[in-house]
């Protein structure tokens, strides 16, 4: 695509916008759900090939090049009202990427970033890789072996300043996307999703914490010494945070006592910390307090927390078709006491933690974006390896036209993925990029389920077999569009609205 086409792109885009706008301020956003979804999705592929137009350019690689010219013709296509072109220039330069697609994960990286992904891929082969199968077909607990190997490398301080522990100097969180693919190209639910919830809790402190919960409590977690699990969502409560009834009562005592239940609180069991919103005010979410709240660790599949003065907490995993290792929990809090101590900011952050959990949410839903692409590069790499050596018809999958143009249009979703969450993770890093995180979630967890079918669809009926790899990316790629943010809250409720007040 040339200057004037990515112009002519950005012109078509602000005019299907400026047309929306009408239609919303005449009829309310509810009236044209569709057509919002539809110019979210459609700023999504635009902002995607930009981001892969820049990489390109400062890359200078050839595979990039091309990666990038099918990327912006596709984006065009779809802002048209066209399907992508599925012209024959178009399948041959998919097939053509087969062979130099693979491995530009380092294309146009420092060399900090280079090592860095060397030496986690290193400890996600090592530790995580071995055990991924086993752990989601028997749905057991994520060993101590892996926790600890995290632990050792600063996995769990990467956004943890030095003077509290950790080992950042300076933002960078493309460094914690880096550590996220490689963790999550060996197991989504093992690896990369183990330092999620940590980084969650930290934005979250180190916005507003007191400085005693920031020397208490980051310490530990950039240790290892204490993991983390986040309590948001409730049984009717899911995207719709500010709503959500979970009670935090202050006692005559000077502590909280805490009534209510949470679900999909991942590694609630194993966890020590628990970072908890919970309704301490008014309806709404100028009502909703931040809790840090310390709990003993407990394996499988459930625990009974008892205190002494009557209060209980108490865990149940829910059973799920993928992302298993970790366990997802159903919380019940009954008459549980946290000390004063335990709600972050303390007085002065009092009714307004539904901001600090939006810091987090930031951090999490661009951590998606970094987990999807690492199950995407798997996906890709055995798929590849599978074409080369399975033989159909007389020749091996990949000498087939078709297949070629297939997994070309994988690795395009992939490295779409990558550079749109690079380009987000720069924002963050410069102090913007909360709707950007959201936009690169949105778009890779979907990427990552349509490149996790075609991987299972090239291996044939081994694709449907737990004795493959490729099964496991399959299930678990169908978590992605719904944590951190479904994506239809992202696309109506976050990026939607915003796009909209860009036209004004």
């Amino acid at each position: 695509m040339t200057a004037s086409n990515a112009a002519d792109l950005g012109q078509l885009l602000a005019e299907i916008r400026q047309g929306l706008v009408a239609k919303v301020e005449a009829n309310g956003a509810d009236a044209h759900q569709v057509e919002i979804d539809q110019l979210v999705w459609c700023h999504a592929y635009a902002e995607a090939a930009a981001a892969m137009r820049e990489w390109a350019a400062n890359s200078g690689n050839p595979t990039a090049g091309v990666l990038a010219q099918l990327a912006s013709a596709d984006a065009l296509a779809r802002v048209e009202g066209r399907d992508f072109e599925a012209s024959a220039e178009r399948f041959k330069k998919l097939a053509g990427l087969v062979e130099t697609a693979n491995g530009l994960e380092d294309v146009g990286a420092s060399e900090e970033h280079v090592l860095l992904r060397h030496s986690m891929r290193r400890l996600a082969e090592s530790e995580i890789k071995p055990l991924a199968n086993k752990l989601h077909r028997e749905d057991l607990d994520v060993p101590e072996t892996v926790i600890k190997a995290v632990s050792d490398v600063g996995l769990f301080g990467l956004s943890i300043p030095t003077a509290y522990g950790g080992t950042q100097e300076s933002a960078d969180s493309k460094a914690m996307l880096i550590a996220t693919e490689e963790l999550s190209r060996a197991s989504l639910a093992v690896g990369g999703s183990l330092i999620t919830r940590p980084e969650i809790m930290v934005r979250a402190l180190l916005r507003g914490g007191t400085e005693d919960q920031k020397r208490r409590l980051l310490p530990s977690i950039a240790s290892g010494r204490q993991l983390v699990a986040v309590a948001v969502t409730e049984p009717d409560y899911g995207s719709n945070v500010a709503d959500i009834t979970c009670r935090a009562r202050a006692t005559t005592a000077g502590d909280w006592e805490i009534t209510g239940t949470k679900l999909w609180c991942t590694f609630a069991g194993r966890a020590e910390l628990i970072m908890l919103l919970a309704r301490t005010g008014p309806a709404g979410r100028k009502g909703l307090s931040a809790f840090a709240i310390v709990k003993p660790a407990f394996a499988g599949h459930s625990f009974e927390y008892d205190q002494s003065g009557g209060g209980r907490l108490t865990g149940r995993a829910i059973p799920t078709i993928g992302y298993r290792g970790m366990h997802t929990f159903e919380l019940q809090f009954d008459r549980f006491v946290v000390p004063a101590d335990s709600l972050i900011g303390g007085e002065e952050w009092l009714n307004r933690g539904f901001y600090l959990q939006l810091e987090g949410f930031a951090l999490g839903r661009i951590q998606t974006a970094g987990r999807a692409v690492g199950l995407m590069q798997a996906a890709l790499e055995d798929t590849v390896e599978y074409a080369r050596s399975r033989e159909v018809f007389g020749r091996p999958i990949i000498g087939n036209e078709l297949a070629q143009s297939k997994l070309g249009e994988m690795s395009l979703k992939l490295e779409s993925s990558r550079q749109l969450s690079y380009r987000a993770a720069d924002m963050l890093d410069r102090g913007d990029g909360q709707v950007a995180a959201s936009l690169a979630k949105l778009f890779a967890s979907r990427m990552a389920e349509s490149v996790s079918r075609d991987a299972a669809q090239l291996h044939g009926a081994m694709g449907y077999s737990e004795e493959t790899d490729v099964s496991r990316y399959y299930v678990d790629a169908r978590v992605l569009p719904v944590f951190e943010g479904a994506e239809e809250v992202l696309s109506l409720r976050v990026i939607g609205p915003t796009l909209l007040r860009e036209s004004n």
